[in-house]
């Protein structure tokens, strides 16, 4: 069995878990394997046929008092509890802020080896193989993980979704029957950035700046772009982070958030090896810099050698008139 943990808020699962779990269907299937998802704390509704569809074939809800919202050490017992009891041959979780932050936890209580970060899975001599970037890109480590369960985070935006499946399985509510007594640090309120609608793992399109933006004030060009365009948000590099120009949350990048969008955007943007890591997937990738030789231009689709700030006015009105047609 692959248990994949699943993340699900306000209402709706995580793209990302769901990559994972189309994922591990693969794998199971070559492997003779079942896959079984389970979630904390969750009304799933409607919410089952997305699992379904990506190759579930049971849901495990764990259910008590106080798990609607993320606390790291009673996910990490309920988890741990449902592993012990369930002997999963694998763990699979999403390498998002909440699975980077779990896993390591789930990995000190089970005693067992943690690949984080995965880029790829295979599955070779009928064995578990595990790929991940190290040194910022620049080389990727083959693992086998010889403790049991094979704890795994994938990165988000790597692995497709396979096509959705028909079919039903078995929802198990699980009710706690011993409930976490330590001391906890739980989520007490989520602040989002004024006017902040989607996020940029979620994004069809990125548009994104990098030092080139020359000033914080001058990201407003970029959310004016994303206001024209449908499915769009603003991204950055992490020199304009770093600067002060715009918040984390916008981190495209080796230590941000890999992204893979239909079309991105690249304003500014030098392309440094840590950035790219963290967009090269991204299906059409158009960049505009006044340097020409600026690595971003070896992994564009379209280059455009200008001024960024005489290239966005007339762009944002061709876009205008392209999009009320």
């Amino acid at each position: 069995m692959i248990l994949v943990f699943i993340e699900y808020r306000e209402g709706k699962i995580k793209k990302s878990s769901l990559e994972v779990l189309a994922e591990a269907k693969r794998l199971a299937d070559e492997l003779g394997w079942e896959v079984v998802a389970a979630l904390i704390g969750s009304e799933l509704q409607e919410q089952t046929a997305a699992l379904w569809g990506q190759g579930a074939k049971k849901i495990i809800q764990i259910k008590g008092d106080g798990l609607d919202q993320y606390s790291a050490e009673k996910y990490t017992h309920y988890l741990e509890e449902l592993i012990q009891e369930l002997r999963p041959e694998a763990v699979f979780m999403a390498a998002s802020a909440m699975g980077r932050d779990l896993a390591p936890r789930l990995a000190g209580k089970l005693k067992v080896a943690l690949a984080s970060d995965c880029t790829q899975l295979k599955v070779l001599n009928g064995e578990l193989v595990f790929i991940r970037p190290v040194y910022a890109g620049k080389a990727l480590l083959t693992l086998k993980l010889k403790t049991r369960p094979q704890l795994a985070t994938l990165r988000p935006n790597i692995f497709p979704l396979s096509e959705p499946q028909s079919g039903e399985g078995e929802v198990i509510e699980r009710r706690i029957a011993n409930p976490y007594s330590g001391p906890v640090a739980g989520v007490e309120e989520i602040i989002r950035e004024e006017g902040a609608e989607l996020d940029v793992t979620e994004a069809e399109v990125v548009v994104s700046g990098g030092r080139g933006m020359k000033g914080a004030e001058n990201f407003s060009l970029l959310r004016e772009l994303c206001a024209i365009i449908p499915r769009s948000a603003v991204g950055a590099s992490r020199s304009a982070v770093d600067s002060g120009w715009i918040g984390h949350q916008h981190q495209v990048g080796q230590t941000g958030k890999t992204v893979c969008p239909n079309l991105y955007l690249a304003f500014g943007v030098s392309g440094a090896i840590q950035h790219l890591a963290g967009m090269s997937g991204s299906k059409v990738i158009v960049a505009v810099n006044k340097d020409p030789e600026a690595p971003i231009f070896k992994v564009a689709d379209l280059g455009v050698v200008g001024d960024l700030f005489q290239i966005i006015p007339p762009l944002k009105e061709e876009l205008r008139k392209a999009l009320s047609e």
